[in-house]
Parts: C-alpha cells; structure tokens; sequence
C-alpha cells in the first residue's frame, strides 16, 4: 500500500506482526480518489487481546471493502486451513493476489507461486509486481481502478491518510525499535506521545516507550544509555525527513506490565 499511495504510511521490516492497526492511504488524482487500508496481518489463535484486537480490524476492513487485495511473496503458497483464506474464498468482491518482490525470483519460483493461488483462488486476478522496482505497480493500479463503484470523495482531494502526524511518529519510533532490538523486545513495547509542539522552526516531541519487564528496559536503554542514544538519533532523523523540520525529540522508558492484555492500557493507546 505504500507504493501504491506513493508515501511511507506502514512500517517496513522483514519482522513478522509489525502493523497493529488499520491505516489509511488516500490516492487523489484527477477524476478519482482511492483508499487504500493497510491491515495487521491474520494471527489465527491470538494469545491476548491486542492481537485480538488486530483480528477484529481485519474483519471490520473485509467488510468495508470494494475491492480486496492479498500481497504475498514468490515462496509464499495458500494455507487453506487459515481462517483469512476461507473468507477470500467465500467472498463476492473483485480480489486481487499480488505477488510481490517478483525481482528476486527466478521465473519457474513465481510461475508456480502464481498457479497455486490461481488453483486456489480460481476467481482472483493475479498480478506480478515489484514494489522495490516499481514494476507493475501502474497496471495494478489500473486494474482496481476498474473494479471500485463510482461515489463522491470521502475525503479532501489534498488528504493523504486519516490519521494525525502524532500517530506517524509513535509509528517511526517503532520501526527504529524493530530495526535496532531483537527477539521479544519489538513486540513488547508500545509508544506513545507525551508532548508535541510545533514552532516556527523546530518541532518538539517527547515520547514514552512501554515495555513490560524491567529486563526490557535495560535492554532498551543500553550500558551507559547508548541504546537509547541511538534509537533517538535515528528517530529523530527519520522524523526530521517525514516532517520537513528540525526535531527535538526526547524518549523516556516506563515499566507498564502486560499492557497486551490489559484493556485499560489498550484503550489509553488507542486499541478500544
């Protein structure tokens, strides 16, 4: 969905689960507008109620949806057996199978990955293409532009998502933790905003990571505060690019417990 809205909205990592809640990217071009949802990824027996959470985002954007599109990888097949598949099968919507990251597969890898969905999926329409090479992302385009119904826009013709520049940056800070940590650390921190101001030339941001054990923590932060140095240079660095803007930015670590799993702590976020 980020190339095809032509900005970075979603985290890109090769780590599983990285998006949490749904994202909308909005194409305005002469004579059309298209909203483009990017959803967390099926978990099919979610162990605590964030990840239920997520599963339910993903049944509302089924729902709502005009035209559906599933982007897999040349070594990805169809497990028939998850819960996602049987809904793609079932459904009545124009579906899509995107087979992404064509560029690095030889031609009998994606020639076989394409006729496993296609036997599976025997209504979608397959579409080879490389997000990194922008191949075939234009026809794509073209393609489910075909399939949306005609309605006015929902949205301003200069709108690019729904969601406020606060929310991009817990997202950018996210995607620097995933980049530098390991194991569990990515997927046991939330962050969220204390402070964001913005003058004439500098914006100002403060923000909390919350983990759950005091070992995560420590690891966050690193001997003598050089983890945490990092993390924030490369955040503020990135922000810094997404915002056009000097940023000064602190980062703070706080001990929540299970915050996964607590509905106080999920609706403070944002989840509920």
């Amino acid at each position: 969905s980020n190339l095809l809205v032509g900005e970075r909205l979603s985290i890109i990592t090769p780590k599983a689960q990285t998006t949490r809640r749904r994202i909308l990217g909005i194409v305005n071009e002469p004579g059309y507008q298209l909203i483009f949802t990017d959803n967390p990824g099926i978990i099919d027996k979610p162990e605590y109620k964030l990840q239920e959470w997520m599963n339910q985002q993903i049944a509302i954007a089924l729902k709502d949806a005009d035209v559906l599109v599933y982007v897999a990888t040349p070594d990805e097949r169809p497990d028939l057996n998850l819960g996602l598949m049987k809904g793609l099968q079932e459904t009545e919507k124009p579906l899509f199978i995107v087979i992404n990251k064509m560029d690095i597969s030889d031609q009998a890898t994606l020639q076989s990955c394409m006729d496993s969905w296609q036997e599976a999926f025997p209504k979608a329409r397959l579409a080879p293409v490389s997000a990194l090479l922008d191949a075939g992302v234009a026809g794509l385009m073209e393609l489910i532009k075909a399939e949306v119904p005609v309605h006015p826009p929902y949205f301003e013709t200069d709108a690019l998502t729904d969601l406020q520049e606060r929310f991009f940056v817990t997202e950018i800070i996210r995607e620097k933790i995933l980049e530098q940590y390991h194991q569990e650390i990515p997927y046991a921190v939330e962050v969220a905003i204390e402070e964001f101001k913005e003058k004439e030339d500098i914006t100002v941001i403060r923000a909390v990571i919350y983990v759950i054990r005091e070992s995560q923590k420590i690891i966050i932060i690193g001997k003598k505060g050089a983890a945490i140095k990092q993390l924030g240079v490369a955040s503020r660095t990135a922000m810094e690019a997404w915002l056009g803007q000097k940023v000064f930015l602190e980062l703070f670590v706080k001990i929540r417990g299970d915050w996964k799993d607590d509905d106080r702590m999920l609706k403070q976020f944002g989840y509920q």
